[in-house]
């Protein structure tokens, strides 16, 4: 890979919310780590990962699209979306996940650096501050492997421009994000460069 849009990726997290569980989708750019779309869902169901694969491809299309075996992702009506767009699906065999180890990177910061930091205790505020970290992350966060320079600067955007993620309605914007390299009691470094 030498620019962006030769591979996407798609992963699904879970989140975890003091009254249950969220799960949280994110369609990332393999070269520049950017993340072109996300959204969260108190459900498994494939639909929540077709309106986030929708959303990134308004503007791009990548050449190459690759995910897991996951059910949410060999559905007909996924898969369709890419064939549609003439897109090469590329499925990771099954127990590989270093296949997709990128998408896997994001959700270890992610989870450091803010679920597990700000215990969210609903969907709304979990959108709300998954929305300022993926802000953050595109734009602000230096990334060790990208010559420490944020991905969106990577990917190419000439304006700032929001990850398309869908934020709750109603929920007012919060304090700008802090980043916070704990996982747990231990201090993490790599976190906040890679």
């Amino acid at each position: 890979m030498d620019h962006p849009d030769q591979v996407w990726c798609i992963d699904i997290t879970y989140v975890g919310l003091h009254a249950g569980l969220a799960h949280l989708v994110a369609v990332m750019d393999w070269f520049s780590r950017y993340v072109l779309s996300w959204e969260l869902s108190n459900t498994l169901e494939s639909s929540f990962c077709i309106s986030s694969l929708e959303r990134a491809m308004q503007d791009r299309r990548p050449k190459i699209f690759n995910s897991d075996q996951g059910s949410q992702f060999t559905a007909e009506a996924f898969t369709s979306v890419l064939e549609r767009a003439d897109v090469k699906i590329s499925m990771d065999g099954r127990g590989r996940a270093y296949d997709n180890i990128f998408v896997e990177r994001l959700w270890r910061s992610i989870k450091c650096e803010n679920i597990y930091v700000r215990e969210y205790e609903t969907m709304a505020e979990a959108a709300m501050g998954l929305g300022q970290y993926f802000e953050f992350y595109n734009h602000q966060r230096l990334h060790q492997s990208l010559g420490y320079v944020p991905p969106a600067e990577v990917y190419g955007m000439r304006h700032r421009r929001r990850s398309r993620g869908r934020r709750a309605a109603g929920v007012k914007a919060a304090p700008p994000f802090a980043i916070r390299a704990h996982c747990g009691a231990a201090l993490l470094p790599e976190v906040a460069l890679s």
